[in-house]
């Protein structure tokens, strides 16, 4: 008799995936019972996404989506292992087959990327996994890696200023530079939110949220 997981013991348990016919490792997920539950019943795998604490279907976005093959337990069922058909051959959002492709040893990349992610991502989406790699460069590399360096309060200064910028445009009524500097509060917004690793997908679940309440109710609801 095959073990059943205690989801009252760990809610969130780590999901290994390999290539059902290489056993190539495709990537590292995690799975809380929702999601456990529906790729079972789906044959697709789902998963529970850290970052923007909802459950996702891998491939939701991309369409590079990963069909269970085989779903095994280790001994003290607490890890899961998916053996998948990787639909489109990328399981990374970078376009690479794998996610691991980093060589620490070497400090080189061991694989480059065989998908133009571009056009299967929005680029919010695209930009925040870009600003998320900035955060472990060295200083000298970019402006966003400095941003990371410095901190906080330079981040946050860099926010307020552009949003000073945004309101002067506006005030100017220049439709160009109002755009211009809208374009940089998102960046430096991101910035932010990278730094405290919230992934905008939340901001955006919480526009949701509030699609269809009037604002008094909205503000309402925050006070209660």
């Amino acid at each position: 008799m095959i073990d059943i997981i205690n989801w009252e013991k760990s809610s969130l348990l780590p999901a290994i995936v390999q290539d059902s016919k290489s056993n190539e490792v495709l990537m590292l997920a995690y799975m809380n019972k929702e999601a456990y539950e529906l790729t079972i019943s789906t044959k697709f795998a789902h998963y529970f996404s850290r970052s923007k604490q909802r459950i996702w279907k891998k491939g939701e976005e991309s369409g590079n989506t990963q069909i269970v093959k085989e779903i095994l337990l280790d001994c003290d069922s607490d890890t899961i292992l998916l053996k998948v058909e990787q639909v489109g051959g990328v399981s990374c959002h970078t376009g690479r087959v794998s996610c691991f492709y980093k060589n620490v040893l070497t400090n080189e990349h061991v694989t480059e990327p065989t998908q133009n992610m571009n056009d299967k991502y929005s680029i919010t989406d695209r930009l925040y996994h870009v600003l998320l790699e900035r955060k472990n460069s060295s200083p000298e590399v970019s402006y966003t890696s400095k941003l990371f360096h410095k901190g906080e309060n330079s981040i946050l200064k860099k926010v307020a200023e552009e949003c000073a910028e945004f309101c002067f445009a506006v005030k100017d009524n220049s439709t160009d530079e109002i755009i211009y500097e809208c374009a940089d509060i998102v960046y430096h917004v991101l910035v932010a939110l990278a730094y405290k690793d919230i992934n905008p997908d939340r901001v955006k679940k919480e526009l949701e949220r509030r699609f269809g309440l009037s604002g008094i109710e909205e503000k309402n609801s925050r006070n209660g």
